[in-house]
């Protein structure tokens, strides 16, 4: 009988590369596969629901400021978001991996962004034709991801879409401050590499539907 993954594997070695998420070499925690136990109560999962709480009062105070900018609602912005990074690092560092925690931090994140996008739409304070484009994307993906996962296809996170959060969730920050000029720029940077992310996801959808029938004759 084969041993039990979750007691064979083991936390990698936590160098500064892998603490940070820059390292993301090597297999998923088996605590995060689709079939692992729940564990929905861990420290980081804790991060996790005090992140989600706060994009309530996030909401209030940018939606009630009138103009959507004001200090709280940035300031409330960049607490969840850079607080993605402690409950990842609380992970590596407790190793109390699990499917729950796995399943509610990209949930937290994208909450944030459309907490964020809608007051931003609200007020305009971001173009709402590029804000437009960006949720037509990020419906395409989710269209386009069922598809591919109930055709058996298995498609990888690719550079291009990491690279463009950075400057996507810069702007929205930006823009709450009332730092027009940079959160427009940073905004059709993330645009751009938002959408190079979504052609390549396409192309490897496609290459993969390709290659599907000659791998199972």
């Amino acid at each position: 009988m084969a041993d039990d993954p979750v007691k064979a594997w083991r936390n990698p070695r936590l160098t500064f590369r892998r603490l940070s998420g820059l390292d993301r070499s090597g297999p998923p925690p088996p605590q995060t596969l689709s079939d692992a136990p729940w564990h929905v109560w861990t420290i980081p999962n804790a991060i996790g629901f005090f992140r989600l709480a706060l994009i309530v009062p996030l909401l209030i105070t940018g939606l009630s400021s009138g103009d959507g900018v004001g200090a709280w609602p940035a300031i409330l912005f960049a607490v969840v978001s850079w607080s993605d990074y402690a409950d990842g690092i609380a992970a590596r560092i407790t190793g109390q991996y699990s499917r729950f925690g796995a399943l509610l931090d990209p949930v937290v994140d994208r909450t944030l962004v459309i907490a964020g996008v809608v007051i931003c739409w609200h007020y305009e304070t971001l173009p709402r034709w590029g804000i437009a484009i960006l949720i037509a994307r990020e419906l395409y993906l989710l269209v386009a991801g069922r598809i591919a996962l109930s055709r058996g296809l298995e498609l990888k996170i690719n550079w291009w879409g990491r690279w463009g959060v950075w400057p996507t969730m810069s702007s929205i920050f930006f823009a709450l401050a009332g730092v027009d000029v940079l959160a427009h720029v940073l905004f059709y940077i993330g645009l751009a590499l938002s959408l190079v992310a979504a052609a390549v996801y396409t192309r490897d959808a496609l290459s993969a539907t390709r290659a599907a029938p000659s791998s199972s004759a």
